[in-house]
């Protein structure tokens, strides 16, 4: 096997704003859009963040058509400190303050406005 691209495609209520919230805090850019549909992507991250606004009618298995459940999306960073500092300056809430865990994983985690939740985490 091959691959080409990948991808992560979130439903949400509103893909409009969880793409502007991961635009303005994590540095990704729009590569699409459409009706029910916004494309994201960060060179350094090696695949699109998509959100799929719940119910659309063209998604399929149809089993699969509601809420982000229990999903986050997790990025690892050079200077986890920088960022919290960074992402709190900017006034987005921390839904789990900076810790870190004994096997090294120091991390925060923030929600976006479809309550998907947005990790940061180094390895120290």
């Amino acid at each position: 096997m091959r691959v080409t691209a990948a991808a992560i495609s979130l439903n949400v209520a509103d893909p409009v704003a969880s793409a502007r919230f991961a635009q303005d805090h994590f540095g990704f850019t729009e590569d699409m859009a459409a009706d029910g549909f916004v494309s994201l992507s960060r060179p350094d991250t090696g695949f699109n963040l998509i959100y799929l606004r719940t119910g659309l009618e063209t998604f399929r298995p149809d089993t699969m058509k509601g809420d982000v459940h229990g999903v986050l999306v997790a990025l690892v960073v050079d200077d986890i400190d920088a960022e919290y500092a960074r992402v709190q300056a900017e006034g987005v809430a921390i839904v789990t303050p900076l810790q870190t865990e004994p096997w090294g994983e120091r991390f925060f985690q923030v929600a976006d406005p479809n309550g998907v939740i947005i990790q940061l985490v180094q390895w120290v």
